[in-house]
């Protein structure tokens, strides 16, 4: 029998090597073994579903759960219970967003077929789609839009935003894609009930009807492949061969913008873009959907007439035009002061929570943990300032919020910065430089050694 892996592979090659080759029989590549790898990969503290069981609890009689979900999978008896939702704040705003937990077995499952659907359609995805790819990231989608404006005759950019697109997908459509590489009438089946699972709320489950699992493994595939036929095929096949000059396309999952050469061709995309996405029961939000003049020659213009170019928000970083060091064009990147703000307040309300549940000691290296996260996300050329204010925050609410653990305080700032020597916090770095974008398995961190040249950059931001 051959490995799960072995598995994938060989339906990865089939798809690349036949592109009209449509897989019939899939279901047995879904065995006990493939199905013990995909819970293996589950998230050990992820929130539990509606059945209130854990990944460990579930892994605490591993093999008799298994066995029995193996059975009922190949008797089509398996049918996935409905979502948990919660809400969770959007990053910058008041409004919140539904998330759904699934229970363990749907994630296993969700992850069995996600694996799946990649190994086939994988290989039809086009190259302007970076969301949830192997050796795509939102940083080789900024790298893109990059070398575009930099190198491309680029004068123009859309920003281009689809209302509520997780919950708006339709469910008949997404099946009609799918039966595009499948015929399995099994796997379908599975991804239709996956959809139709339903939700639940204080209690009450209602039909979804449309909308994929948000917060299930599924679902950015299943989004990946909605869009590649609403959009990036059409945008491929139809609208680039009508356009008067150059025009790229550039999607990280629902998130998208389109660059172009002339005025006409971008007024043109709207146009076309919104009986397309009606088409597919999508809608553009026209409160955040703009054209706005961007590039080397807007640049120039703003020099002659002393007006300021606008920017514009892509994947959390405001994009803008300035000129290098030398007094040429480049495109900076910073982190958008929403997103910058929205993560400042994050810390702040998880130190205020944190500061007296554990001794520093436990959640110091969590704090640790998040710097990097942030400094490895944003942290690409010519957002270096950006890193430093996040950095010089977070030192200051660590220190605001050690020292209201009681009513008298507890360490003034000296002992703060020895204590800081000693347990450092992660300096700002650059992880990405956008002359080459390092695949993930790459990435390192080295943990710094606060010197006196640190202790100088604390005490004068301090004072």
């Amino acid at each position: 029998m051959r490995r799960y892996a072995d598995n994938l592979k060989l339906i990865a090659k089939k798809a690349k090597q036949d592109k009209r080759h449509k897989f019939s029989w899939l279901m047995p590549v879904i065995n006990e073994d493939c199905l013990v790898q995909c819970y293996s990969k589950l998230n050990k503290k992820s929130a539990c579903g509606v059945d209130e069981m854990t990944v460990e609890e579930y892994g605490n009689n591993l093999k008799r759960n298994i066995e029995e979900l193996c059975g009922k999978m190949e008797k089509l008896d398996y049918w996935p219970k409905p979502v948990r939702r919660v809400w969770i704040p959007k990053a910058g705003k008041q409004e919140k967003r539904p998330l759904g937990l699934p229970t363990v077995e749907d994630k296993i499952v969700q992850t069995v077929l996600k694996e799946i659907l990649e190994a086939i359609f994988e290989s039809e995805f086009i190259e302007c789609s970076h969301g949830f790819r192997p050796e795509k990231s939102c940083h080789t989608a900024i790298k893109e839009l990059n070398d575009s404006i930099m190198h491309k005759p680029v004068n123009f950019v859309v920003e281009v935003d689809i209302k509520k697109f997780f919950d708006m997908v339709d469910h008949d459509w997404m099946y009609e894609m799918l039966k595009q590489k499948i015929t399995d009438p099994k796997i379908l089946g599975y991804v239709w009930r996956m959809l139709r699972a339903g939700v639940m709320e204080n209690g009450r489950t209602d039909e979804t009807i449309e909308g994929t699992p948000q917060g299930g493994t599924i679902s950015p595939i299943l989004a990946n492949i909605y869009l590649h036929y609403a959009l990036d095929l059409w945008f491929e096949k139809e609208f680039r061969k009508a356009t008067n000059g150059y025009v790229q396309l550039i999607r990280y999952c629902d998130d998208f913008v389109m660059l172009c050469e002339y005025k006409e061709d971008g007024e043109r995309f709207l146009d076309q873009l919104k009986n397309r996405l009606a088409k597919f029961k999508l809608e553009i939000s026209e409160e955040k959907t703009k054209m706005i003049s961007f590039g080397k020659n807007a640049w120039k213009a703003s020099k002659r007439t002393g007006k300021k170019t606008k920017s514009f928000d892509f994947l959390g970083f405001t994009h803008y035009c300035k000129a290098s060091r030398r007094g040429w064009f480049i495109v900076g990147h910073k982190t958008s002061k929403k997103r910058l703000a929205c993560k400042l307040k994050e810390m702040n309300l998880w130190l205020k929570k944190i500061r007296n549940a554990y001794p520093i000691k436990i959640w110091w290296k969590t704090l640790k943990a998040k710097v990097i996260g942030f400094f490895n996300y944003f942290g690409i050329n010519g957002n270096y300032k950006s890193l430093q204010q996040y950095y010089k925050r977070v030192l200051s609410l660590c220190f605001k919020w050690i020292n209201r653990r009681s009513q008298k305080k507890c360490m003034n700032w000296r002992k703060f910065i020895r204590h800081i020597m000693w347990n450092p916090i992660p300096t700002p770095r650059i992880y990405h430089d956008l002359l080459y974008c390092m695949p993930k398995g790459e990435r390192t961190f080295k943990e710094p050694y606060v010197g006196k040249s640190q202790v100088r950059f604390c005490e004068g931001f301090h004072n």
